[in-house]
Order: structure tokens, then sequence, then C-alpha cells
């Protein structure tokens, strides 16, 4: 396909309305971290939490070092798995760090006076909208949750990455508390907990953080094979009847959470826009599936 052809192909307006809400998140995501965390003394999890570490023992701004991590994340990301996978981080890789800079310069606070209590919870809901806003456009932030992939894939292939993530982050809370003492590793828990519900409660409102799709695409097989390779889901393929046209068709059914469902989202609408899509929230899974509760532990 020629140059001209593939831009003219180039979904111009999904693109731009992506850069939106990026730049929309970013925006949100860097005044947490510049208007209330640091200002009142904070760490939390994530690169943000490695950087503010490094800040105590090197005198060096914030953003500068946030962008130099972003980069060693994005290098390592293309060397261990690949361009197709560095490509999904770039934007946010460039973007995020240039806010953060941005609002340095700014200067603006949102706090009067320095308060740990009520800056723990604002940096968490401030900085879950800006998360939500990435999320629900299927972009990932290309912090910790790259580092949890790339740990994923080529050490421990059997473990969620959420645990793996969940893991990483305790380690950098725990590690901010030796550096600036407990009870700032203690607001650093319970901002990091805040940005969490946050996230999900954007994207998915007070439902559960465990959705059902049910696919039905004439591009079922290559819907299927980015579910399995690329989210790592299991999926489920029913021989169904419509029952106007009498055509037989696959539906696919997979189980996921709903940051992967806007990921499988974004692709099918890249794929087949006429494809159907119905989203049922569940409460919970038992099973021996991974990431999942296992029926032989659940009481």
């Amino acid at each position: 396909m020629k140059l001209k052809d593939k831009i003219l192909k180039f979904d111009w307006k999904r693109f731009i309305l992506d850069v939106l809400f990026l730049c929309i998140g970013c925006a949100f995501g860097a005044f947490a971290s510049i208007g209330v965390m640091i200002p009142n003394g904070l760490s939390s999890g994530g690169i943000t939490g490695i950087v503010r570490i490094l800040q105590q023992y090197m005198d060096i701004n914030f953003s500068l070092l946030y962008y130099v991590g972003a980069m060693i994340i994005l290098i390592i990301c293309w060397i261990l798995l690949g361009r197709k996978e560095a490509k999904k981080i770039i934007l946010m890789s460039i973007l995020y760090p240039a806010f953060l800079m941005i609002f340095e310069q700014l200067d603006l606070l949102l706090l009067e006076q320095k308060d740990m209590t009520l800056a723990s919870i604002f940096c968490g809901i401030i900085g879950g909208i800006g998360s939500g806003l990435v999320f629900v456009r299927g972009y990932s932030s290309g912090g910790t949750d790259t580092i949890a992939k790339i740990i994923k894939i080529k050490v421990f292939p059997h473990i969620a990455m959420s645990q793996i993530l969940l893991c990483i982050d305790a380690i950098i809370i725990i590690c901010s508390g030796f550096v600036y003492g407990k009870n700032v590793a203690l607001y650093a828990l319970i901002s990091s907990v805040i940005f969490s519900k946050t996230t999900e409660m954007l994207m998915y409102g007070f439902d559960p953080k465990v959705v059902q799709l049910e696919i039905i695409s004439k591009e079922n097989k290559l819907i299927a094979d980015y579910i399995l390779h690329e989210i790592q889901r299991g999926v489920t393929a029913v021989t169904i009847t419509g029952e106007y046209t009498k055509e037989t068709k696959y539906k696919l059914v997979t189980v996921c959470s709903p940051r992967e469902s806007m990921l499988i989202k974004r692709f099918i609408a890249n794929t087949d826009r006429y494809a159907f899509v119905t989203v049922l929230h569940v409460e919970t899974v038992w099973g021996a599936g991974k990431g999942f509760n296992n029926i032989a532990e659940v009481k």
C-alpha cells in the first residue's frame, strides 16, 4: 500500500479524539503529582514513587527524572517485547512528562496549606481520573504496568499481571517508607487505593472489576487471536443461528478486566465496525484460569 493510501485510510478522527483524551488525562495526572502530592511531601506507587525516592538522593526536578524513567522503560519494552508493544506506550511516554514540566512551571497548588490526609485523598481522586481517561481509550500509562507485563511474559507467565503489578507497587511504597517515613508510606497506600477505585469507577461506574464480553463478528478468527495472544485471555467460541436470517455464526465469549475490555473494544472497532458486542458485568469468577479466584480455594 502506498504512503498516500495509508494516510487516507488512517482514522484521523479517532486519533485526534485519542490525543484529546490523553492530553486531558495527562493534565489531571500531572496536576495530581505536581500540585498535590509533592507540595505535601507525599509519595506513591509506580514510576512516580520510584522518582520520588530518587529525588531524595538527586538534586534533579521531578519531571526530568520522570522523563528519563519513562524513556528507560520504553527502550526496555522495545528490546524485550518488540516494536509493536513499544508503540502502545510511546505516546504516553512523551506526553505525560511534558505535562509534568508544564505544571512545574505553572506552580499551581490545590491546598492552601500542607495537609497530608486531604492530599492523599485528592491525589488519588485526581490521578485516578487522569488514568481512567487514558485507559478508557485503550492506552497504557507506560509505567510499572509495562514492567509488570515484561515480568509476566518473560519470567512468570502463569501469574496474573494485576498480581505482579500489585507486588511492584507494594515494594515501591514500602521503600518510600524507609526513605520518607512510615506515615508517608501509609498515606501513599491510601492514595493508591483511592486511585485504583477512581479509575475503575470512571471506566465502569460502580460496577465490578470483571466483565464478560460476547462478540459476534465476521472477523471472529482475528479477534479470537488478538484476545488469546495479545490480551492473553481465554476465549470460547459458541455456534449460534440468527432466527431472522437463519445464518449460522460464531459467538466469542471471554472474561477479562475492564481495562482489557477497552483494548478489545478498540481492536474490534478497527477490525469490524459492524461487530455486535455485549458487555455483562460479573460479580466474581471461580475457576482455574489465570487472574481469577481458584475454585478450590474459595470459601
